[in-house]
């Protein structure tokens, strides 16, 4: 990350704090909801199926731009599916970059070629050892493997939603971050309980289980892309909820938070990790912001 991103990045969270500012500095921009895979925990693939277009893309990119927004998602479904009007998702990448967003992630589910040098992160789903992770998204564990050997650059992150059925595998996912060359670190979130996926959600027991060994793992030295001091808070969700600092676009649509946010009673059960430390970040908790510079400085 360049230091004058990091410097502006910083005055925004001053700000943000002591004005109680309800500014969003992270966008997600779905391109479509059409996938190759139909998961166990995902509720919201292959609802429509349409690939937005190249078009309208660019428009939300200049829209969540022009409201200050720096840091850019693009999300699924799966993103390398997506391609409209001679466009294809590098040529998005490449044109965020161009119009000044600091920091431009992809989300995959890797059982495409990850050959995507110019994304600052590629985060590729990989849910548990390969027994569970297949039990959960079908039989790609060892074509995701394949693609992260033979990947185009080492902007891997690993992503892993820690549910009742691959809870035991958090070892075996930071094995693999830890050893893969062209990966840099594992995220790691709960299973949030959609309709229809209730039954993968954790008790706060096994929650409390699941970041102590995830802590373990961060004082071993495994690349856990995690803040360690959130984990308190993300274990009885006692973390402000929505997070307003994040914003999700799709179809024109923009919604506060993520699509969680129109299933009533959800928010209470948010199990994604980064909206939990951001909103604990911009409130003004001063070790877990410590906790992400550090965190940011090593993986971006």
């Amino acid at each position: 990350m360049k230091i004058n991103h990091l410097i502006k990045l910083g005055a925004f969270g001053i700000s943000t704090i002591l004005f109680r500012r309800k500014k969003a500095i992270l966008g997600t921009i779905i391109l479509t909801d059409k996938c190759n895979l139909h998961c166990k925990h995902c509720s919201v693939n292959n609802i429509t199926s349409v690939v937005y277009s190249y078009t309208n893309i660019r428009r939300e990119m200049e829209y969540m731009y022009k409201q200050g927004i720096r840091i850019l998602f693009f999300c699924g479904g799966e993103t390398f599916l997506w391609s409209s009007e001679n466009k294809t998702l590098r040529d998005l990448v490449r044109e965020a970059k161009e119009m000044g967003f600091y920091i431009v992630n992809v989300v995959t589910n890797g059982t495409y070629k990850l050959n995507l040098p110019e994304a600052d992160l590629i985060l590729l789903s990989l849910d548990g050892d390969r027994e569970r992770h297949n039990i959960i998204r079908g039989d790609t564990y060892d074509t995701i493997m394949k693609n992260i050997d033979e990947a185009a650059s080492d902007n891997i992150c690993l992503y892993m939603a820690i549910n009742k059925i691959n809870q035991t595998c958090i070892r075996q996912v930071c094995d693999v971050a830890k050893n893969k060359p062209a990966v840099k670190a594992v995220s790691f979130n709960f299973h949030t309980p959609y309709p229809d996926t209730e039954e993968l959600e954790l008790s706060i027991d096994e929650k409390k289980n699941c970041c102590d060994t995830i802590s373990e793992l961060i004082d071993m030295g495994y690349p856990v892309f995690n803040l360690k001091s959130a984990f308190p808070y993300i274990v009885d969700n006692s973390f402000p909820t929505p997070c307003h600092q994040c914003v999700v676009m799709e179809n024109g649509k923009l919604t506060v938070c993520g699509r969680c946010i129109d299933v009533p009673g959800l928010c209470e059960k948010c199990g994604y990790f980064f909206a939990a430390e951001y909103t604990l970040v911009f409130s003004g908790k001063i070790k877990i912001a410590i906790d992400m510079l550090r965190t940011y400085l090593r993986y971006i």
